[in-house]
């Protein structure tokens, strides 16, 4: 049965638009899908009844060729096959990715009429919002990702040239960028406060969550929050003090991606402190987590530190407790050691005194130097 929805947008100018999508579902899947944005709310319920009204007496366009389809598919339309298609994974971050540009004004452009002005503006549209330039470039990569499968996944025919030239002139301007690499570390002292108010909070939390302890078992062991609130009970080995971690985060890999990572010291302890009432150890939503732990963040009045620095954290734990570079990546996962490599490498440089000094508690390494210093 056809059906239609209006979506009112607000572009950048702040003036309304109204997005009407026609559609046809059976069985929980979309058989065809169609929208025309208009500036009247009057004239999108008018356009889209008579579609809805044309499709129940007609029935379903046929299938078009590749040609005739880049003509009529928008952006939009080239997203939302690419996030359904069945042999496509895709992750929570990327899909929420897609659907901000499936509501965005370039989503309506048809591929045919896609120019790198329209991906251009699109980008200053973000830039507006006060987004980071390494946040417009994701959604720029997303596009092209999408583009890219255009032809061997729809057979719809479209100008990547337009996406390169867009590409060229948003470095020039500075609108996109590569995330810049964080060093942030919380102070012993910070961590004490987050801990004993999350404590706090904890007592009165409806969800009933630990979530102190969620946060010390994030740092200790060095996982994202979302591999936290997945690790089963069932994937616990109690001999080697260990659980495994399913469907890692790796930019190469992610389904399929488990790892066996040693729970050392307290991260054992709090997780054996766990009621066994789920399959899940910490049975809770990580987006409920993380949103305490900023309002927690923000109470304290603690700066530009965010939950996955807790992460770092743990590293830079590792590190100075003496653990080697290729045994911290067993607890942290990393499959490329350089990511680890800066972490120690920035870490470091403020305790090599430090460690030269206990080195050298019996001369050897700077015998000659204090010899040259006496005179001799």
């Amino acid at each position: 049965m056809a059906f239609f929805t209006i979506e009112k947008r607000l572009r950048s100018d702040g003036t309304a638009r109204y997005r009407c999508t026609v559609a046809v579902r059976k069985n929980g899947k979309y058989l065809h899908r169609e929208n025309k944005t208009f500036s009247k709310n009057s004239l999108a319920k008018s356009w889209g009844a008579k579609r809805v009204a044309y499709l129940e007496e007609h029935g379903i366009p046929e299938a078009v060729n590749a040609a005739s389809s880049s003509s009529i598919w928008t952006v939009g339309e080239l997203l939302k096959r690419y996030e359904d298609h069945p042999n496509v994974k895709i992750g929570a971050s990327k899909k929420s990715a897609l659907r901000v540009l499936g509501r965005s004004p370039i989503a309506e452009v048809r591929l045919i009429d896609l120019k790198a002005s329209h991906i251009i503006e699109h980008c200053q549209m973000r830039k507006m919002q006060n987004l980071a330039p390494s946040t417009i470039s994701q959604d720029v990569s997303y596009l092209g990702i999408a583009m890219q499968a255009a032809r061997p996944l729809f057979n719809v025919e479209v100008n990547l040239n337009e996406l390169s030239d867009a590409k060229i002139w948003l470095r020039n301007m500075g609108l996109v960028a590569q995330s810049q690499r964080r060093s942030r570390r919380p102070t012993s002292g910070e961590v004490d406060r987050l801990y004993e108010v999350l404590q706090a909070k904890a007592e009165t939390a409806y969800t009933g969550a630990p979530l102190h302890q969620i946060f010390m078992f994030s740092i200790l062991t060095s996982m994202r929050i979302g591999e936290v609130c997945r690790i089963l009970w069932a994937d616990v080995d109690e001999e080697q003090r260990s659980v495994i971690v399913r469907d890692r985060k790796d930019p190469r890999k992610k389904s399929g991606n488990h790892m066996s990572v040693p729970l050392l010291g307290e991260a054992w302890i709090l997780l054996q402190a766990q009621p066994k009432s789920d399959e899940r150890i910490f049975p809770y939503n990580p987006k409920t987590i993380t949103a305490m732990y900023r309002r927690v963040r923000d109470e304290l009045g603690i700066e530009d530190l965010r939950y996955h620095d807790m992460r770092r954290e743990g590293a830079s734990r590792l590190f100075e407790a003496g653990f080697s570079i290729e045994e911290v990546a067993q607890v942290t996962g990393h499959r490329s050691l350089n990511i680890l490599w800066q972490v120690y490498t920035e870490l470091f440089p403020k305790t090599l005194h430090d460690r030269f000094d206990e080195l050298n508690k019996g001369g050897k390494l700077g015998g000659k130097i204090k010899k040259v210093r006496e005179g001799s």
